[in-house]
């Protein structure tokens, strides 16, 4: 129990300290308008600002193409960045945070809000404030699935598709977020933290040789990151042409990897969403 603790509340500094870094933040409009200003028309253009890339009705080839590029994009500059991070009087944003970790997950967490703007999510931030729900709940989910951590890419997909939004947006918010969101973002930001601390180990320990301590840090960083990205790219793209069966899917991995956070309240939310949507078809 104090090892989930400990990893959950690990990760959650590192989130809540690296969204602080320069450059992190991604002001939603900006990001679409310059992505999407030569590939379509003004007109079109404004349907995306307003609805998203999905809903306005762009190809999601197209944008799982643009997504790609993205990823190998941010990849080279983590690449960079890291290396920089990881020489001898870096900066650190957090005294138990080493900066090469902190720029780590900066370049981690700007590119996922870009993939999710991409994919038709809202904007995460208002008046330059960002949602600390939202951190807690879509973010560290997105870090989820980029770490790998199991039952994290059936958990977004299940949230995101719009087969189940429509029935999960009736439930009342803390229902949801007691029987399925926050047990699912507890167990994955404690499988990230405890990650997070041993790699912060091993980095610490690569710094004492300061010039091969920075290659290797960008070298690992440059490796994981386009894996990471891609990994969040694939299970975005895979919810847009959701099926009912991709839904079934999903639910049952989510049963068979988190089977401890699984109640009967959670199957009452799952009959619900099956119902819905059978009574549709």
């Amino acid at each position: 129990m104090s090892g989930t603790v400990e990893g959950t509340n690990s990760l959650e500094l590192i989130v809540s300290n690296a969204m602080k870094l320069p450059g992190v933040k991604v002001d939603r409009n900006e990001f679409l308008a310059k992505t999407f200003a030569n590939r379509i028309g003004s007109q079109e253009l404004s349907k995306v600002l307003e609805q998203g890339p999905i809903e306005a009705g762009i190809d999601p080839e197209k944008i799982n193409r643009i997504a790609k590029s993205l990823i190998e994009r941010r990849t080279l500059q983590s690449s960079g960045a890291s290396f920089a991070a990881g020489l001898p009087g870096g900066i650190a944003m957090a005294a138990t945070i080493p900066a090469d970790t902190l720029q780590f997950f900066g370049v981690a967490l700007r590119l996922a809000q870009e993939l999710a703007y991409l994919y038709g999510y809202k904007d995460m931030w208002e008046d330059d404030e960002l949602d600390l729900e939202r951190v807690r709940g879509e973010l560290i989910l997105f870090l989820g699935v980029m770490f790998g951590v199991g039952g994290s890419a059936s958990a977004l997909k299940v949230l995101s598709s719009r087969i189940s939004q429509q029935v999960l947006k009736k439930l009342p918010q803390k229902a949801l977020t007691k029987t399925f969101y926050y047990p699912i973002i507890k167990k994955i930001a404690a499988a990230i933290g405890i990650k997070v601390t041993k790699e912060t180990f091993a980095k610490g320990v690569a710094k004492v040789v300061p010039v091969l301590g920075g290659a290797v840090s960008g070298g690992l960083t440059y490796a994981s990151m386009k894996k990471m990205g891609n990994r969040l790219r694939l299970s975005l793209h895979e919810s847009v042409n959701y099926t009912m069966s991709d839904l079934e899917n999903d639910l049952n991995v989510i049963k068979k990897e988190m089977p401890d956070i699984i109640d009967a309240e959670f199957s009452e939310i799952e009959e619900e969403i099956i119902d819905s949507q059978s009574q549709t078809n």
